[in-house]
């Protein structure tokens, strides 16, 4: 066959070559169980919030008219917790974005250097953007979270280290599974979002699903919150216990972090998590 006609042939749209791309995304999906449950994720996250915020709303309609602020420092203070995990995930994930995780660690740096670096940029990024979000909320909305008063400061380094924890199991996954498990940056936040209260009392939930609630220390912050909006008290036990559980939880991210750290090193893995 002449060179003219193969190319002839090649401009002509070809089913086949369309089908051989759709079978290839089918195949990398398949392989990688983390793309796998993304698919369905967003979707039943977005059912289950806004369910319970609904249902909320229909049964105490007269106490969200009374809670001036409530949403708006509830909206704030998730953001904390948001953005402490990103501020951990993200640089990390530039690391294997740019290749540069294996040369770090040919360097002198130990893993828990590593660790509180994170901690620390983690910080600077959520002072940045939930500071942009307040002055917002501020001008456009005449609502200042620091109206909650010295509270806002045990709510915040609560909110913050349950964010890094769960940071850190994060980049445990990408040290284990490389960019396969790069979804989990962006989602795993969300996997404690319905089941902290952050817009309705843990009460609402299902009384099969108050127990999981009560190991999350966001929860005993979110009911901190509306106990000091609502009624004008704080309740030291409430955070009290946050301060436990971010103990356990902080510790479970850190060892979850050095153990992938410890596996990836001895199978090699350090150089192929952008792969």
């Amino acid at each position: 066959m002449s060179a003219p006609v193969r190319l002839a042939r090649n401009a002509i749209f070809s089913p086949p070559r369309v089908w051989a791309m759709v079978l290839r995304y089918i195949y990398l999906m398949r392989s990688s169980w983390p793309r796998l449950v993304e698919l369905c994720y967003w979707p039943a996250m977005q059912m289950i919030l806004w369910g319970f915020i609904t249902l909320f709303f229909v049964q105490h309609s007269s106490w969200v008219a009374q809670a001036a602020g409530i949403l708006m420092s509830a909206a704030l203070l998730w953001d904390v917790l948001y953005r402490g995990q990103l501020g951990v995930a993200v640089p990390f994930l530039e690391e294997i974005w740019s290749r540069n995780l294996g040369q770090l660690f040919v360097s002198p740096l130990r893993p828990s250097e590593m660790i509180v670096a994170l901690l620390v940029i983690s910080m600077v990024r959520t002072l940045i953007g939930v500071g942009a979000a307040a002055a917002i909320a501020a001008v456009l909305y005449q609502y200042s979270i620091l109206s909650l008063g010295l509270p806002l400061v045990v709510f915040f380094a609560n909110l913050m280290v349950f964010g890094w924890a769960i940071g850190l199991m994060v980049c445990g996954l990408l040290l284990r599974w490389g960019l396969g498990a790069e979804s989990f940056a962006w989602i795993a936040i969300f996997l404690v979002q319905p089941v902290s209260g952050i817009y309705y009392p843990i009460s609402v939930l299902p009384g099969w699903l108050q127990p999981v609630a009560w190991t999350l220390p966001s929860s005993y912050v979110f009911e901190g919150m509306r106990a000091l909006l609502i009624e004008g008290r704080f309740d030291g036990t409430l955070l009290l216990h946050a301060a436990l559980l971010n103990v356990l939880w902080m510790a479970l991210g850190a060892l979850l972090f050095l153990y992938a750290f410890h596996v990836a090193r001895v199978r090699g893995l350090l150089l192929k998590t952008g792969e």
